[in-house]
């Protein structure tokens, strides 16, 4: 099929060849098309559709039309990413994510499509709210059937796109990109944070460099990365879906756990169930024959409490700036800074 990453040239003929292995014989007749979700790095679509043996709608991923997250999207690999994980890994892992009828990719100029199956009238997780206990426990299940399946399995290290989480190179290049964009953050948001919150933004900086150090991919286990709320559906045909894969890559499971609790439950929540639901994944991840320690695990957790404020600040500084956008990553940091408070990681 011919590759087409810009949304206005998505037509009927296209959508029919691109749904013919999902929809054999049916046949797209008229399209609509209407920008949805609040991605950074991506620009989601949904195309309304009339026509015979076909779904009425169906959404559409392509680069996003920022030129300044475009260009992240190419450098940080995250559109090779995202379509090697649909086309590679989707089938060998239990977590709920989209059916896909169509992804393909250009890996010279990064320009892709996703077609995907559309999830209404689920909702979109709320970064700025934040979520309920008992969502943050269903995430926290769909997460361990991410990590389960694979487990341990050495053949993941053979894909080039899942390496770098852990490595002496990866922490330190982190540890160089945070220095870099730290004082335009602090300019930037520093009507936004007090000063207990710059402080710790600081004081992160000098941990950095052994970050990573405490887990090196042994075993080698699959993390999301940016396991949060805006990339997560609740309900619709699934009680909880995740998308957006394009940060994927190995790393130590409770990176994702840490990130996920620490950004998107309230401080008092998160203060008060951190760990049974950290019991609770660890009690899914068990049905899979792994064996994770709860001690261990809270080590890990507590190691990787600062992720969303390393999320925040970078993230913030290489993507187009909105004003959605800006209220999603203090709200991150905020959140994130207190648990590293509570969890006595910095200073």
């Amino acid at each position: 099929m011919e590759l087409r990453s810009d949304p206005n040239a998505i037509d009927a003929p296209w959508l029919t060849q691109a749904l013919q292995a999902q929809y054999p014989g049916g046949s797209v007749h008229q399209v609509e098309s209407a920008s949805i979700g609040t991605g950074q790095v991506g620009e989601n679509v949904r195309f309304s559709l009339r026509g015979e043996g076909i779904p009425e709608s169906v959404v559409g991923k392509f680069p996003s039309l920022d030129p300044v997250s475009k260009q992240t999207g190419i450098l940080q690999r995250s559109y090779l990413r995202e379509v090697f994980f649909y086309q590679s890994l989707q089938s060998e892992v239990n977590i709920q994510t989209p059916i896909v009828h169509h992804a393909a990719i250009d890996s010279q100029t990064h320009e892709f499509v996703l077609i995907m199956e559309d999830l209404a009238p689920g909702l979109q997780g709320d970064q700025l709210a934040g979520c309920s206990v008992d969502q943050a426990a269903l995430a926290l299940e769909q997460l361990a059937h991410l990590q389960g399946p694979k487990w341990g399995d050495e053949t993941l290290a053979s894909h080039d796109l899942l390496m770098g989480a852990g490595s002496t190179d990866g922490a330190s290049l982190l540890t160089e990109l945070y220095q870099t964009l730290m004082p335009g953050y602090l300019t930037r948001y520093e009507h936004a944070l007090s000063d207990i919150e710059i402080a710790a933004t600081e004081q992160l900086l000098e941990i950095l460099p052994s970050y990573q150090s405490l887990y090196a991919n042994e075993p080698p286990v699959l993390i999301h990365v940016d396991y949060r709320l805006d990339n997560m559906m609740f309900g619709g045909p699934y009680p909880l879906t995740v998308v957006d894969w394009q940060s994927l890559t190995m790393g130590c499971p409770l990176n994702d756990v840490s990130y996920f609790l620490g950004t998107s439950l309230v401080t008092s929540d998160r203060q008060k169930e951190e760990r049974a639901l950290i019991r609770h994944y660890l009690d899914v991840l068990g049905s899979y024959n792994v064996d994770l320690k709860f001690d261990l695990a809270f080590d890990y957790y507590r190691n990787y409490a600062p992720a969303g404020m390393i999320m925040a600040l970078v993230a913030s500084m290489i993507v187009g700036e909105t004003d959605r956008g800006n209220d999603m990553f203090m709200a991150m940091a905020e959140r994130s800074i207190a648990m590293s408070r509570d969890l006595d990681v910095l200073g």
